[in-house]
């Protein structure tokens, strides 16, 4: 399937501090963007996986905890002062505004962590895994940005095999989620991942393709 190109979406300039262009890279729950991640690293192009660090950052960043615990309570953190994830995410799924202020706490270190990591780079295409590009308006400062996505019945069985969910509970997850009608405007470029692997692979590669 071809994919979608919005050529009217507004393009940034390099980062400041490197001459490599920012490809912002996103979708949904159950979309394959890490599979997306993934193959684009194979083509040689290097991946800051925002998510994953997020995770790290949240657990090494002293600052943080103390925040995330001010803000949510002790019980932020399990009893080896370790992120608990499940308590956390039972909380913001409750409240927006929690969820708001949790996002203000972790999303600059993740901000600092990754210009750290783009001065390092010397590709001249870097790309940002991120789950809430759009959500953050982070696309606004990446010269492009590529979504990942899917029909919503694909997504939903590809999340309820992968983390033992309901129907129910994985609808519910992409309902707070910004729909994916919403991220194709946005999107410089759209990846559909509704058949097989070979298929995902060959749009990535045309789509990097396309980006040089």
């Amino acid at each position: 399937m071809e994919n979608l190109l919005h050529s009217e979406s507004k393009k940034t300039e390099p980062h400041p501090s490197s001459n490599s262009k920012i490809i912002g890279l996103t979708g949904g729950i159950g979309s394959g963007k890490t599979t997306v991640a993934k193959f684009i690293e194979n083509c040689g192009f290097p991946v800051y996986y925002s998510d994953d660090r997020a995770k790290e950052i949240v657990n090494d960043n002293a600052d943080l905890k103390v925040k995330i615990k001010e803000l949510l309570g002790e019980e932020s953190y399990d009893e080896y002062d370790l992120y608990n994830r499940k308590f956390v995410a039972k909380r913001v799924f409750e409240s927006e505004d929690l969820l708001d202020k949790l996002n203000q706490i972790i999303h600059p270190a993740v901000r600092i962590d990754f210009e750290n990591w783009v001065k390092k780079q010397t590709k001249y295409l870097i790309f940002k895994e991120t789950a809430l590009l759009f959500e953050l308006k982070l696309h606004l400062e990446c010269y492009q940005s590529v979504l990942v996505t899917a029909e919503d019945n694909i997504r939903i069985k590809r999340v309820m095999d992968r983390d033992q969910k309901t129907y129910r509970e994985v609808q519910s997850i992409m309902e707070n989620q910004m729909s994916e009608k919403e991220k194709i405007k946005l999107a410089d470029y759209v990846i559909y991942n509704n058949t097989n692997l070979d298929d995902l692979k060959e749009q990535t590669e045309k789509v990097i393709f396309e980006i040089e």
